[in-house]
């Protein structure tokens, strides 16, 4: 009979090669593409001395692997980020490649159980090739191993952030597009399965990159918020979100000391907005004059960037930001910034974040191709979410809002709480120019002086477009002072969150994660 002291000791030496995964010489290849292992990274995520490994004897259940494939390509565990308590779930890549087989996916589904059941928020640092070709074959082997169901049905429980650190197939990528923040590594690849998966099944011949890089994903799917030059960058950025996400569903996001004085004024304003209407400017130097510290966090700052959506901080609370970007497509949106809104809006909804909507549109940016990817239903979608959702919602139009942007923008009747306007405002159903072009534009082609006649046009319809008209029939609630405009949000603010608005009724917690 051994002693308990023996006993230990075996324990011990145990665990010491298990800490090292997939041993030394796959550690090594992993330095030498210049990326660092699955502990190293929560080391960079988690407080110093706070994580808690779950699994670290586990091994692959195919025989002959038991002592080679220590935690079965999955390091997971509860730590400290800025001391709050998560769940972290990495990718092992030095065992078996990171693949997933039997046991990586009892644990991933277990640690999933324990988050959502104790309010927990969750970090994933991805990197690996999907479901173990052994473990998967056969009716046997895939039956159980289908699309997570904790995934499907996770409904904003809790916070999910992901970082692709690494090239990731499979069940790495369907979790990361699932999340509430994915930043992704340059670099590397996130796509439904490898390059040369795809070779295999049809022919093509693709480098990572052109499968699933960040450009791809920035320019073409939105499926990543973010990216990093390096590891330790991307995991700062999901340590920055964290800071304005709430632990679960039935807390509210972190409030945030600050000196900032929230009735300052912010006569920056009036030299950024140009006297010009045509001229474009940029909406981040407005929204840094009006958000504590001019401190913000933008989200898919490289996707639909007609439209910023950010995170910020208004007398301490936490509040998202959506406004027109008028220095790019003059501020239109088009497809992509409609699943933008839509998903920000779902986002902020579901972890009881006001939204702060601020105008200067000409319209929505139509085209055939825009009609390709299905634009109308888009714009609807978004009306939707709107619709549906039911934390304090502000409306300013800082210059124009035209048509039915002025809607999706939460204009009248659209849900916000309040909508103001700045003197500035231009608000109508068209640009005159679009309305004579539209309605007169045989007229004009037939006539002897078109130029004249435009002109004629363009006075009878000079309809009123100030925002006075809109405010005499209460139909907007007041034109305020540029100036005054973060002492009007942050009282607004504090007035609306009554202990009865405080927190979200969460209508789109249930919604999908991609549009």
């Amino acid at each position: 009979m051994k002693h308990l002291r023996q006993l230990t000791d075996e324990l011990m030496a145990k665990k010491a090669r298990a800490a090292l995964g997939g041993g030394e010489e796959k550690i090594a290849k992993q330095h030498a593409k210049g990326l660092l292992t699955a502990r190293e990274r929560i080391d960079l995520l988690v407080d110093a001395k706070t994580f808690v490994e779950f699994g670290q004897l586990n091994a692959s259940d195919q025989p002959g692997l038991e002592e080679t494939t220590y935690g079965d390509g999955l390091v997971a565990g509860i730590g400290k980020v800025n001391g709050r308590p998560a769940v972290i779930i990495a990718g092992d890549k030095t065992v078996l490649a990171g693949t997933e087989g039997s046991v990586h996916l009892r644990k991933s589904r277990q640690m999933h159980a324990l988050a959502v059941r104790n309010g927990l928020p969750m970090f994933f640092l991805h990197e690996g090739g999907g479901l173990r070709m052994p473990d998967g074959m056969g009716s046997d082997g895939i039956s159980d191993k289908l699309f997570p169901r904790e995934l499907l049905t996770h409904h904003r429980k809790v916070p999910t952030m992901a970082a692709i650190l690494g090239d990731s197939y499979g069940g790495p990528t369907w979790t990361a597009v699932s999340c509430d923040f994915v930043t992704q590594l340059k670099g590397t690849c996130m796509a439904i399965a490898g390059p040369r998966m795809l070779e295999l099944a049809n022919g093509q011949r693709v480098s990572p990159e052109e499968l699933g890089g960040v450009d791809i994903h920035h320019q073409y799917t939105g499926q990543i918020d973010a990216d990093g030059e390096t590891e330790a960058e991307c995991i700062e950025q999901l340590k920055r979100f964290f800071s304005y996400i709430p632990q679960n569903e039935n807390e509210r996001p972190p409030m945030r000391k600050t000196d900032d004085d929230p009735y300052r004024m912010v006569e920056e304003v009036f030299s950024i907005l140009p006297d010009k209407r045509s001229r474009v400017y940029d909406m981040r130097n407005i929204i840094a004059c009006l958000v504590d510290e001019g401190d913000y966090f933008e989200y898919q700052k490289q996707f639909g960037k007609a439209l910023i959506a950010a995170l910020a901080h208004l007398n301490g609370h936490v509040v998202g930001i959506i406004a027109n970007q008028p220095n790019q497509y003059a501020g239109a949106p088009g497809p992509q910034e409609c699943q933008k809104a839509t998903e920000f809006i779902c986002l902020c909804d579901s972890y009881h974040i006001p939204l702060i909507f601020l105008h200067d549109t000409p319209g929505f940016r139509i085209s055939v191709e825009a009609e390709k990817a299905k634009m109308a239903t888009k714009i609807m979608v978004w009306n939707q979410a709107l619709a549906l959702s039911t934390v304090p919602k502000i409306s300013v139009v800082i210059r124009k809002s035209i048509g039915a942007a002025y809607g999706n923008m939460c204009g009248p009747g659209m849900g916000a709480d309040v909508v103001v306007a700045w003197p500035s405002a231009e608000i109508n159903f068209t640009g005159p120019e679009v309305g004579v072009n539209v309605v007169y534009g045989r007229e004009l082609e037939r006539a002897d002086n078109p130029h004249e006649r435009r002109q004629e046009l363009l006075k009878q319809w000079s309809f009123d477009s100030s925002p006075y008209g809109a405010a005499r029939k209460h139909l907007i609630d007041d034109v305020i002072h540029p100036a005054e405009t973060r002492k009007f949000l942050c009282q607004t603010l504090e007035y609306l969150l009554t202990s009865k608005r405080e927190k979200s009724e969460r209508l789109l917690a249930a919604w999908p994660t991609g549009f």
